[in-house]
């Protein structure tokens, strides 16, 4: 059983910071990319930020310079850092990973989702 668990959301003037983390926990014996997506009242999930196992990142263009994503592999930990928000950064925020159980069973998991609300 894979599980993960986010934390780091809660409600943020504009301007303001706040960081995310998904730590993934369970049996398995790799992670390969891990990601944050989000999904606003009434909008589609939409990716934010993702980030290979070499390191390699990926952010939407709505966060870029804004948003950082990190991870520490002896964790097996994502963070995402957010500065800067905006009232348009208001969304539920989901932990995304690819995870093998064994070396030819990769899977695609989901973490609950954190909410994180910018507003004065």
């Amino acid at each position: 059983q894979v599980q993960l668990v986010e934390s780091g959301g809660g409600l943020v003037q504009p301007g303001g910071s706040l960081k995310l983390s998904c730590v993934v926990y369970g049996r398995f014996v790799g992670i390969n990319a891990m990601g944050w997506y989000r999904q606003a009242p009434g909008k589609e999930r939409e990716l934010v930020a993702r980030i290979l196992s070499a390191g390699s990142t990926d952010y939407a263009d709505s966060v870029k310079g804004r948003f950082t994503i990190s991870r520490d592999h002896a964790r097996n930990t994502v963070y995402l850092q957010m500065n800067s928000l905006k009232s348009e950064d208001t969304a539920v925020y989901y932990c995304n990973t690819e995870v093998a159980r064994t070396w030819t069973d990769w899977n695609d998991y989901w973490g609950q989702g954190t909410q994180v609300t910018v507003s004065s």
